[in-house]
């Protein structure tokens, strides 16, 4: 695997190292691509804190340090600079925005609230309701429909219990969306590391029979997490749903372009 697209800094409050240290791992681990991709700051409300994501005032100071790095490793290694993006329609718009005044390779879309961390509910918490699955996959064709972004992080996260009809009923959409905008969905191997309920085989299974792409993220919360895909657990995975892993680079979007 030659890139990764998926990878935090200790700015969003639950990763921890330097960005030279994800790097310098990167190297190490044969990577040729590495995408910064921290969870973006939002223009929330003033009364309102999120514990999982950089402040909006650390934008200069994230994007100068990733730019700093590019350049010192730019014989080593592409340093991308992007962010993990929590689509709402109330807060996307403002959030673009202010994002476009820095330089800005890339987005990813990482849906972890419908309809937003705000107003909506968290979807890898465990949820019964149709409804709740309904408003999690309305919400992620909403943002995918942006154009805006390279690829769709984590399809799977949202924690369904009910039964695989509805789930498949509502969930195949997606897979429809990302085939008809070729937006790739990813496989998360930090699922594999942190016991998480996702990568999920009934949304794989049905994504790769639909003739979905794919995409490897390492979802990278310490360096070392920068790795190359060779848990057995993981390859087993990708054999069990025919998902081949080849160079993992993808065509970039520029929300800039």
């Amino acid at each position: 695997m030659l890139a990764n697209y998926h990878t935090h800094t200790r700015r969003c409050h639950h990763a921890v190292g330097t960005e030279r240290e994800y790097i310098e791992n990167a190297i190490e681990q044969g990577f040729k691509i590495l995408g910064f991709s921290d969870h973006t700051p939002q223009p929330y409300p003033a009364n309102f804190r999120s514990g999982i994501r950089m402040d909006m005032k650390e934008i200069p100071e994230y994007t100068e340090t990733l730019v700093k790095l590019r350049d010192e490793y730019k014989d080593q290694i592409q340093i991308l600079i992007g962010y993990e993006v929590e689509y709402s329609v109330r807060f996307f718009p403002k959030l673009l925005e202010e994002l476009r005044n820095y330089p800005l390779d890339y987005l990813i879309q990482g849906q972890h609230f419908a309809v937003n961390e705000v107003d909506g509910f968290y979807v890898g918490s465990q949820i019964f309701g149709e409804e709740q699955l309904q408003s999690y996959v309305e919400t992620t064709i909403e943002g995918m429909e942006t154009g805006l972004f390279t690829y769709l992080a984590h399809p799977d996260l949202v924690y369904y219990m009910g039964g695989d009809e509805v789930y498949t009923r509502h969930m195949r959409r997606i897979v429809k969306k990302a085939i008809e905008l070729d937006i790739p969905l990813e496989v998360n191997m930090y699922g594999f590391v942190d016991g998480r309920h996702y990568p999920c085989d009934r949304f794989f299974k049905m994504a790769s029979s639909m003739g979905a792409k794919f995409v490897i993220g390492c979802d990278a919360h310490q360096p070392k997490m920068v790795r190359q895909p060779d848990d057995p657990r993981f390859q087993m995975f990708l054999k069990k749903h025919g998902i081949e892993c080849g160079d993992n680079i993808i065509p970039i979007r520029n929300p800039n372009a």
